[in-house]
């Protein structure tokens, strides 16, 4: 996939990456290649513009707000070490991995792949997803297949199960609990390799 030959002397920080990820060798070769075949310019970074250019993120309803996921708030520029990290949230479960007591939860956890998932709807960063929010995801996710009374509908009744403290939003706390039966373990997991 890459022009430029990867092996894991090219990957930046790959030691690292490996323990902090749990990505194996193959697995991240295979991300650099990709990273690579991204970075057409040979920049030794990625930007929005990049992301857009796949297509199947192009064709995505919520194309838009999954690559602004790439990119925290005043960032333009993406390099390879931090697409790793992000695309560490979609890698599966490990049931028995140890971690010893200091290293932070995975982002491959259930907590990280919710944090990144509520980061979607929460448009403004502030820590809600508000009604005016998640009727925003859901238009675009939605389209014309649904009428705007019938998103409101959804809207409403998504808030009003979620919405524990009945302050008309939805916390990162009330959107974990309103996920408990959902197997988000698999359905925010993709096999890298496979």
């Amino acid at each position: 996939m890459g022009s430029r030959g990867s092996s894991m002397n090219n990957v930046p920080n790959a030691e690292e990456l490996m323990q902090e990820t749990g990505f194996s060798a193959a697995h991240l070769l295979r991300l650099h290649e990709r990273f690579e075949f991204l970075d057409r310019d040979n920049r030794g970074h990625l930007s929005p513009e990049d992301f857009e250019a796949v297509r199947e993120v192009a064709m995505n309803p919520i194309g838009g707000r999954i690559i602004c996921s790439f990119f925290p708030p005043g960032q333009e520029t993406l390099d390879f070490p931090s697409f790793v990290r992000i695309l560490a949230h979609f890698r599966p479960t490990e049931k028995h991995r140890a971690r010893d007591g200091a290293q932070s939860e995975p982002a491959n956890s259930r907590t990280g792949k919710l944090k990144f998932a509520f980061q979607l709807y929460d448009l403004d960063r502030d820590g809600k997803i508000s009604r005016a929010e998640l009727l925003q995801v859901l238009r675009a996710m939605m389209g014309i297949q649904v009428t705007e009374e019938q998103l409101q509908s959804i809207a409403e009744r998504a808030i009003q199960e979620a919405d524990l403290d009945k302050d008309d939003a939805i916390s990162f706390d009330e959107f974990r609990k309103s996920l408990e039966k959902v197997n988000i373990e698999h359905k925010m997991s993709i096999r890298f390799l496979e």
